[in-house]
This record gives C-alpha cells, sequence and structure tokens, in this order.
C-alpha cells in the first residue's frame, strides 16, 4: 500500500500528525545508541513508558517534522514525527560520532525531531520511484508532485522504506517517503547547505512548474545539484539520474494532486509549520508558498 483514500482529509490534525497527541512524546528519555545510517546525526533513545524513537539533530528536523504532516494529510503514509525545541536524555556518551556541536554544553539537545518505532511494524527493505508494481499509478505520481510542491530534493533509494505490519489481524506492506528532511528550501542541492532545506527566502523564489504541455507537466524539484558537488562525483550523478522523477508526469494526476491539497485549510497548513517550531513570520510565508503552489495545480 502506498495510499488510503483520506476521508477526513478536512479535520485531520496536522499540527499533532499521524501520531495524534496520544502519541505526542514525553517524560524522560535515556540513550540506548548512535544511529549512524544517513547522513544526518542520529541516536536512539527510549521514553519512560518503554517506546524507541529516533532522535534526528540538525538542519532537518523542522522540515522533516512538517513534511511528514502534509503527505500524510493527503493520505500517503509517513512516520510519527515531532519537534521538539529542546530534549535532554540521559546517559549520553561523552561524545557522539556525528553531531557532537549540537549537543549543548549541559548535554541537552535543542530543535530535534522525534520519529516513533512502532508496536507491530517491521522494515523489510527500500523501493524504487521506477519499481513496476507502482509505475505508471496516480498514486505514485501523485507523490513525485508532493516532493515537488515541498522541494524534497532528496529522493534517493535509500529514503524510501517498505513496512510490514500487522494490523486488524492481517498483515500489510506499506510503501513511504521515510525521510522527507531535505525539503522547504532550494529545488536541488546547493551551497551553503542551509538555503537547501527549511529556507523560507530560497523555498518562495525556486520554481515550482517549469512547463506545461497538452498531456504532461515538469516540475523543477528534484533539480540538478550545484557543481560544488561535482568533489563527490557518485552521489552527483545518482541524484542527476533521478531527475525524472519531477519530469513528464501527467496533467490529470498532477491536478488531482492539487484537488487532494485544495481541501486543506489555510489553518491545517499553518499547523503542520507550527508544529516545526517555525517564527510566526515563517509560519505565514512558508504557507503562503504551499498555498500558491497547491492553486497552480489545480489549474493545470
Amino acid at each position: 500500500m502506498l495510499w488510503r483514500d483520506p476521508v477526513d482529509i478536512t479535520t485531520r490534525n496536522l499540527y499533532y500528525g499521524p501520531g495524534g497527541k496520544e502519541h505526542e512524546p514525553r517524560g524522560s528519555f535515556t540513550f540506548i545508541k548512535e544511529d549512524l545510517n544517513g547522513t544526518n546525526p542520529k541516536i536512539v533513545a527510549r521514553d519512560q513508558d518503554g517506546v524507541k524513537w529516533k532522535i534526528k539533530l540538525g538542519d532537518e528536523a523542522r522540515p522533516e517534522t512538517v513534511a511528514s504532516r502534509l503527505v500524510w494529510a493527503v493520505g500517503y503514509f509517513a512516520s510519527e514525527d515531532y519537534f521538539v525545541p529542546n530534549l535532554t536524555v540521559r546517559d549520553m556518551p561523552p561524545h557522539l560520532h556525528r553531531g557532537q556541536k549540537l549537543v549543548v554544553s549541559d548535554g541537552s539537545l535543542p530543535n530535534v525531531r522525534l520519529k516513533r518505532y512502532l508496536t507491530g511494524e517491521e522494515k523489510i527493505g527500500n523501493w524504487k520511484w521506477s519499481d513496476q508494481v507502482l509505475s505508471g499509478t496516480r498514486e505514485l505520481n501523485g507523490l513525485r508532485v508532493l516532493m515537488a510542491l515541498i522541494d524534497n530534493w532528496d529522493v534517493n533509494t535509500e529514503n524510501n522504506a517498505i513496512y510490514q505490519e500487522q494490523r486488524d489481524g492481517a498483515t500489510e506492506r506499506i510503501y513511504m517517503v521515510s525521510d522527507l528532511g531535505s525539503s522547504f528550501g532550494t529545488p536541488g542541492l546547493v551551497w551553503p547547505m542551509s538555503k537547501a532545506r527549511g529556507n523560507l527566502q530560497c523555498y518562495r523564489h525556486a520554481r515550482f512548474i517549469t512547463k506545461v504541455t497538452a498531456d504532461y507537466v515538469d516540475f523543477s524539484t528534484p533539480a540538478r545539484d550545484s557543481v560544488f558537488f561535482l568533489a563527490t562525483p557518485r552521489e552527483f550523478l545518482q541524484r542527476l539520474r533521478l531527475r525524472w522523477i519531477g519530469k513528464r508526469i501527467p496533467r490529470s494526476d498532477a491536478r488531482w494532486t492539487g484537488q487532494l491539497l485544495a481541501r486543506l485549510s489555510p489553518d491545517q497548513i499553518r499547523d503542520a509549520f507550527r508544529a516545526a517550531g517555525y517564527s510566526l513570520q515563517e509560519l505565514d510565508g512558508f504557507t503562503e508558498v504551499v498555498l500558491r503552489r497547491i492553486s497552480e495545480l489545480e489549474k493545470l
């Protein structure tokens, strides 16, 4: 499963997201281990109720919290992500392999994203955007449009997860984009990287739709990386080969995605950014850009 009809879209709570208020992190946390997967610093901790959480430090914490809510709001599967402005984790090691400079002298972690480990959920692999089981479906094309709408340029396979879940006595395979942190900035990777994610000015001025024909629409995201990153040619070429994800999407599928998004109120969208701790000025600015992009999709 990639998508489920969001019949309650107009009442979905985008402040708390897919986990709701009942799964909101609370109480004390204890360090378990450092997670060295991916490129961003992360640790795993357990809360006072025994629930495990993956804690992401750095610039991706805010934009990922928002992105997971918008994706979930229109029917796609997403992690239960929460933003915490200041978190204390007991038994932290004296030094992290990555992200030590993000740890405050008193051992607290500012501006982090917490992802809840769900009971009965098991990651069994990754999926590709070109997988035949999904290729050409309206639902996959809608997800491609969403990646462009939020300017998520990091669409590598390792960021797409397949989870096996036990639900109502049945086993389901859930396909989701499990890492949405490279969103709400530029359409591609640029230097300095602070422009590439969670940057209102860059998001506001980024081009969204680049070409419209009678049948198809092209989007700017994912765009080619800045030539600065030719210093890492393997990663540069890998992302270059994925630019097709934002190209030649059927207009009808892009319009369908816009119609789904248009059922969200401005307050719901604003709540998604509020959940990530953005300032009042940023809340208004990001919400304005998202609404403008939704309007462009509706007009296709």
